[in-house]
């Protein structure tokens, strides 16, 4: 499985001690140090790379979570929820189709994400029925 993975300075940290911690083909678009960066340019090059099929999933770290996510939401086809535990990371895959998980490096400790990660990565979504017209719905909004 390919995962495109970034964090700013602020989810620098855990983005590396993710990296070590779970097996997968990362795409680590960066940072690469824990200087001053803008969360923005890291949601959306993982955004790309999961939009054009690089990688299967997507996840960004920013210390709220909450600007990497809007700024991934931004894409068509792109899913990215803010988790704060293992049973939204369930959730945003089986009921929202979520193609990217955004963690909150400030309010998540590592045992957490790689909880999350598991459960978002082993989740299918539930195709059919009211998730999926309720997705579809999304795509409908917007450009």
């Amino acid at each position: 499985m390919r995962i495109a993975i970034g964090a700013d300075h602020g989810g620098y940290a855990l983005k590396e001690k993710i990296k070590l911690g779970v097996a997968a083909e990362w795409i680590d678009v960066g940072a690469f140090n824990e200087e001053s960066s803008n969360y923005a340019e890291f949601a959306q090059a993982v955004a790309e790379k999961v939009q054009a099929h690089e990688a299967d999933f997507g996840i960004i770290i920013c210390r709220s979570g909450i600007g990497v996510s809007i700024a991934a939401n931004r894409y068509k086809n792109i899913y990215a929820a803010l988790c704060i535990n293992h049973a939204m990371a369930i959730s945003a895959r089986s009921h929202n189709n979520a193609n990217i998980l955004c963690i909150a490096a400030d309010y998540t400790s590592y045992d957490e994400a790689q909880e999350m990660i598991h459960q978002f990565l082993s989740t299918a979504f539930e195709a059919g029925g009211r998730h999926e017209i309720r997705v579809r719905s999304i795509n409908k909004q917007g450009t």
